[in-house]
């Protein structure tokens, strides 16, 4: 780790009514004594004056000391709060640029200092960053208990029952001769295993569920040219996202729009019409839609009633909700094999269709707890974690050594999640996602 000291702009870009300059390192004290004249005492706000090296005031405003190693790195911490205007920042940073060993931080580096001083878990700082990028409240829900160490908290458990396992199928292997020591572990460690196989088994099927709360619901409005679709991703939207027409094929590209529905986040889709095309960018628009549709957790596939019943298009990886549009110039009566019909001019059905697509993410979102896995990274490590339990349990014949090695490798694969194994390719790309600050 760097012996430097690093400060950023914490509190987000200027003007602003308040700026929050952090700093971190060896050199805060030094910094402090040079800009405001001393240290202020440990966790109290302290109005000061900032000046710089001939004196000139910069701004007056609070000054915070975070001694180490109670602090969010686990090293000397400051913070100045002075006013937001781009000059004072501007001229606080030439002062602590010009102090020897003190340098603007990277992407994400305190929060490394934090992770290498043991001050968070992998889970943590991920849960962290997801709670400064959160949008929705499920998304908030989420961060804030993998922010918190609940999800850290079951994975060490599930380790330490590992780690316990291990020791007791080593001590029947090298004291096999001792009166204090089980003629079988099998009692003791194989029934625990299978119960923790299970439970992580469970945990990883909810993996597909964080994953959905953190990243969003993908939803795809897919159909033929003209069947409305531009036209129902304004009216969810309720904005002008997309170029609505009456030439076939207007859209050929795949348009996205965020939405917010009942606290989660759900990113929606515009697709080029589908239908066999010799025209060149159309041909391209209908393979770009081809492949988001693969990638959907739903697919609302929209059809004109006024033309009558079309063939649904081939979608078999996923849900789909066949809706009718045009309900207020449609002359269609009778039944008709619809899951909806709408109207995105009179609104007709929106509603429901909202709320169908709210209780299909439900569904699938249905977990109890939210200490889940919500990455991909995690997912894979609980993969191999599984797997390696599984082959412990799987050959009762096989020989001890083999059978703790299997639960070492599992091991190893939930301290991959935590950060406490074998992560040192993983850490530029987790902490290149925060921002200067951070």
């Amino acid at each position: 780790m760097s012996n430097e000291t690093i400060y950023a702009l914490s509190s987000g870009t200027v003007p602003s009514g308040v700026a929050v300059v952090r700093l971190s390192g060896v050199k805060t004290r030094d910094a402090l004594r040079l800009l405001i004249g001393d240290t202020p005492p440990p966790r109290r706000a302290s109005l000061r004056t900032i000046r710089s090296r001939n004196g000139s005031v910069i701004d007056s405003g609070l000054a915070l000391f975070f001694p180490s190693p109670d602090s969010f790195t686990g090293e000397d911490c400051a913070e100045l709060q002075l006013h937001g205007s781009r000059a004072v920042i501007h001229a606080l940073f030439e002062e602590l640029e010009a102090i020897e060993g003190v340098r603007m931080a990277a992407e994400g580096e305190f929060s490394r200092r934090a992770f290498e001083n043991g001050k968070l878990d992998l889970v943590e700082i991920e849960g962290l960053a997801d709670l400064i990028a959160a949008e929705t409240e499920m998304q908030r829900r989420l961060a804030v208990e993998h922010s918190q160490g609940k999800l850290s908290a079951l994975y060490d458990s599930w380790a330490e029952r590992l780690t316990r396992a291990r020791a007791l199928i080593e001590a029947e292997l090298d004291f096999a001769d001792e009166d204090d020591v089980p003629g079988s572990v099998s009692a003791l460690v194989w029934d625990d295993i299978a119960q923790l196989h299970a439970e992580v088994e469970n945990h990883l099927a909810h993996a597909q569920a964080g994953e959905i709360i953190r990243d969003g619901f993908k939803v795809v409005i897919a159909g033929a040219p003209n069947a409305g679709k531009s036209t129902l991703m304004n009216a969810l939207a309720q904005r002008e996202v997309a170029i609505v027409t009456n030439i076939a094929g207007t859209t050929r590209d795949v348009l996205h729009v965020d939405l917010d529905i009942n606290g989660f986040l759900v990113k929606l889709y515009d697709t080029a019409g589908l239908r066999d095309t010799d025209e060149l960018v159309e041909r391209e628009g209908v393979r770009r839609a081809e492949r988001i549709i693969s990638e959907a957790n739903l697919v609302l596939y929209l059809e004109d009633m006024t033309q009558g019943r079309n063939e649904l298009s081939p979608i078999t990886n996923t849900e789909v909700l066949r809706v009718g549009t045009k309900a207020d110039i449609s002359a269609a009566t009778g039944p008709v094999a619809y899951d909806l019909t709408i109207s995105a001019v009179t609104d007709e059905g929106l509603f429901a269709l909202r709320a169908a697509i709210a209780e299909r993410l439900e569904r699938q979102v249905s977990s109890h707890s939210l200490a889940i896995p919500s990455r991909r990274r995690q997912r894979e490590s609980l993969t191999d974690c599984l797997e390696a339990i599984g082959a412990a349990l799987a050959d009762p014949s096989a020989g001890l050594d083999i059978r703790a090695e299997n639960l070492r490798i599992a091991g190893n694969a939930l301290g991959r999640i935590t950060g406490r194994v074998d992560v040192d390719n993983l850490l530029d790309i987790i902490f290149s996602e925060f921002c200067i600050g951070k």
